[in-house]
């Protein structure tokens, strides 16, 4: 697509000269960035509008500061929404990187906005701007999104936000407008924008028989039609005595005689004012509560063993759980921070918690948006979802949610889910090499959950994501409709050989057809830097759409 092309383009313009200079920087980022003042806030937005005239906007269009993360040698990197009358129009954006001085270094922008202008809509008619008065309120908005869902009870109370809805539809590219569908590259198409309307955006977080059911709903707010829906719900389903990797060193905080799962050296603040580990005691999937983080007489965990279901989870037995979490937010902690100068999961480094012993023979761990923590089953088909790659893939989910926020549908709904198995193999080969050190060593496996896996079969495969039957090797005009789980495949695999090359042997699973020129393989440039240049596109390139 049109905009995959310029983001990606710029993603690794930016990051091959640096990776193949022979010079990496310690870190890619910096200290966690202060907070903009009011002025610096009002300058850069001055910045911004200055430079509508030459996007041909005018005063109707405005930007809105969302968030800010630390950038390189003291940049920072921030997020604006586009605005048309004050209200946003989803899934338009910049991600603009300022200097020390409140310059602008760099602004990469999915822009969606171009044919919004009322005072030009009757020449525009196919795309002018719509009414921007709703026929009804947010409160009829829910009614309608409840409605379509087959929630019984809120977790959460509803949102709901009037926005501007661009509708989208994909065109071929002038050079592609006779080939073959099955021959179609994803650069011979983009999608672009074929009308506008204004809608309420709504957000529910239900419950049904002890199951979430989170859903986004976008609905038409003059007609009350339902224009899109999907799965909002980020999740993989599928000395301490671990349960994967023997025993391991975790950091504890001793209070007065008892030793607590509080690690208060990596991120402050948050719920618990440093990275914690808690006990959820199988509250409900539905309604999971953190409950208290755990506590020992000893600093001795674990037992080294899968729960034993209905078992205590205070126990040695039920502390292993405690031990897998643990060990991997530290090393997803220390990966980021070590190696691309990322603290925690926002960048300024704010604190997170894994809540273990979720519901009962639970077979998911899922990050969650509104606490920005995640929860971990014990799982029945599965051994205990605390597998390290598995923390680091959800983790990997905090991430995302702080800087890109990729949607979570479609192609970047597979972007999204692939950031995070790019994410979890990452930390298990840092993690695996012992934990320490600037760079990503070899190691991990890349297969993506296999150590939770009773049947021995991983959830996906990064060389070959087709092994398991529904994912996709490479991109089709399809691939948006799969479910993001399966759409991460061509990704996958692209990081696969990035990082490890491919092989020219048609008859290898490392086989690629469309490496048709010679030599027919590619050499890969190692984990390091393959997660460098992903990194820095996930969090100073990609927006949500």
């Amino acid at each position: 697509m049109k905009l995959r092309k310029s983001l990606l383009a710029a993603a690794v313009a930016a990051s091959f000269a640096p990776a193949f200079a022979g010079v990496l920087p310690e870190n890619l980022m910096a200290a966690p960035a202060q907070p903009m003042s009011v002025a610096a806030k009002a300058n850069l937005a001055a910045r911004l509008d200055a430079r509508r005239a030459d996007a041909g906007l005018d005063s109707e269009h405005g930007y809105k500061m969302r968030e800010q993360h630390p950038g390189a040698h003291g940049q920072r990197i921030l997020r604006a929404d586009h605005t048309f009358q004050g209200l946003r129009v989803y899934g338009s954006e910049s991600v603009v990187v300022t200097d020390e001085n409140g310059d602008i270094v760099s602004e990469s922008a999915s822009d969606r906005r171009n044919g919004l202008d009322s005072s030009r809509a009757a020449r525009v008619s196919a795309k002018g701007a719509p009414e921007t008065s709703p026929a009804f309120d947010a409160d009829e908005a829910i009614r309608i999104a409840v409605s379509r869902t087959t929630g019984k009870t809120h977790r959460t109370k509803p949102e709901a936000e009037l926005l501007i809805w661009p509708v989208m539809k994909t065109v071929r590219t002038a050079a592609a407008a006779n080939k073959a569908e099955s021959a179609l590259n994803a650069m011979d198409v983009q999608d672009v924008v074929d009308h506008y309307e204004l809608a309420y955006l709504v957000k529910t977080r239900m419950n049904k028989n002890n199951r979430p059911v989170f859903r986004d709903t976008v609905i038409n707010a003059t007609t009350g039609a339902v224009i899109k829906q999907w799965d909002a719900l980020q999740s993989v389903t599928g000395v301490g005595h671990s349960q994967y990797n023997g025993d391991v060193p975790i950091q504890t905080t001793l209070s007065g005689s008892t030793y607590k799962m509080l690690d208060s050296s990596r991120g402050v603040g948050g719920t618990f004012g440093g990275m914690a580990i808690t006990n959820a005691n199988h509250s409900p999937e539905s309604n999971p509560q953190a409950g208290s983080i755990y506590t020992n007489s000893t600093n001795t965990w674990g037992d080294g063993q899968q729960y034993i279901s209905g078992g205590s989870t205070t126990n040695a037995n039920g502390q292993t759980a405690a031990v897998n979490a643990l060990w991997g937010l530290m090393n997803t902690y220390d990966t980021l921070k070590n190696v691309v100068g990322w603290s925690s999961l926002d960048g300024n480094n704010t604190a997170t918690y894994i809540a273990v012993h979720v519901d009962n023979n639970y077979d998911n761990a899922f990050f969650d948006p509104n606490c920005k923590c995640m929860y971990i089953g014990d799982g029945t088909d599965f051994y205990s979802l605390g597998s390290i790659d598995v923390i680091g893939h959800e983790m990997g989910h905090g991430v995302t949610d702080a800087t890109s926020n990729l949607t979570y549908s479609g192609e970047s709904g597979g972007l999204n889910e692939s950031n995070s198995d790019i994410t979890g193999e990452m930390v298990e080969a840092y993690a695996r090499a012992g934990g320490t050190g600037t760079s990503v060593p070899s190691g991990n496996d890349w297969m993506m959950g296999k150590e939770i896996a009773r049947n021995g079969q991983p959830l996906r495969w990064m060389w070959k994501p087709s092994k398991d039957g529904s994912s996709k090797d490479a991109w089709s005009s399809t691939l948006g409709n799969l479910n993001v789980h399966f759409s991460s495949g061509p990704n996958n695999r692209m990081f696969y050989f990035l990082a490890n090359g491919s092989n020219a042997s048609s008859s290898s699973e490392m086989y690629s057809s469309y490496l048709t020129k010679q030599p027919l393989a590619m050499t890969g440039i190692g984990n390091d830097k393959a997660f460098r240049i992903w990194f820095k596109a996930n969090t100073t390139k990609f927006t949500a759409s």
